[in-house]
């Protein structure tokens, strides 16, 4: 009996799966242009941040701790990078591209890297302070004692019982700055004093030279603040 060994064996197996090759994506593939969106926001959204950041403008900061009184030049300021809201807010401080005002001085103390506003430089007529000078002896003032310093001073002496009528309790005249600080070879370098040119306040001006009259051999002491 003859046997049919083809139809045997095509009835026993399991059918061929054909072959998947894989294909690049078209360019109507909407997965394509998915990622191009994704890439393109990327872009855009880094080039914003970028921008934002350097978007700052160069301003004038104090150097150091200036007292009122003190007329400002480049030397005493330092440029720091600060990012404004609105030009508003810019037009209320200097810039490093701004001509600083001729003789301006400040009108009120400024701390070390505080930005200097436009409205605390003044003229000096403007300011309602006097240059008053005083002379002191060397060791009754810290040698850090500069142009820009804010100090207290104090007023030690032998008092005249028929013109002070109560002790004094405070500084005699408080924070004040000093406008100049020469050394004691530029000053009273003979008579062993010490100048200091200091910013006082007309009113107080005129209460410190009163109370200087009224004792004998006073004797001034200035204290630094900061």
């Amino acid at each position: 009996m003859a046997i049919d060994l083809g139809s045997a064996t095509g009835s026993g197996a399991l059918p061929a799966t054909p072959a998947v090759r894989a294909t690049r994506p078209g360019w109507r593939d909407p997965r394509l242009w998915i990622g191009v969106a994704i890439v393109a926001a990327s872009v855009v959204l880094g080039a914003r941040v970028i921008s934002a950041a350097d978007d700052s403008v160069q301003v004038w900061a104090a150097g150091s701790d200036l007292g009122a009184g003190t007329r400002i030049t480049e030397a005493d300021l330092v440029a720091q990078s600060v990012r404004f809201t609105g030009g508003s807010a810019l037009a209320g401080y200097f810039t490093v591209a701004d001509e600083l005002p001729a003789e301006g001085q400040l009108l009120q103390n400024v701390g070390a890297g505080e930005l200097v506003a436009r409205g605390a430089v003044g003229s000096a007529s403007s300011s309602g302070l006097l240059e008053v000078p005083v002379a002191v002896q060397p060791e009754q003032v810290p040698p850090s004692v500069e142009a820009g310093s804010v100090v207290d001073v104090y007023l030690v002496g032998a008092p005249d019982p028929q013109a002070v009528s109560r002790p004094l309790s405070g500084p005699v005249l408080s924070q004040v700055s000093v406008v100049a600080a020469p050394p004691l070879a530029d000053s009273f370098g003979t008579s062993g004093l010490r100048q200091l040119v200091l910013a006082v306040p007309e009113e107080a001006a005129a209460g410190f030279f009163e109370l200087l009259g009224r004792y004998d051999s006073a004797v001034l002491t200035v204290v630094r603040r900061g």
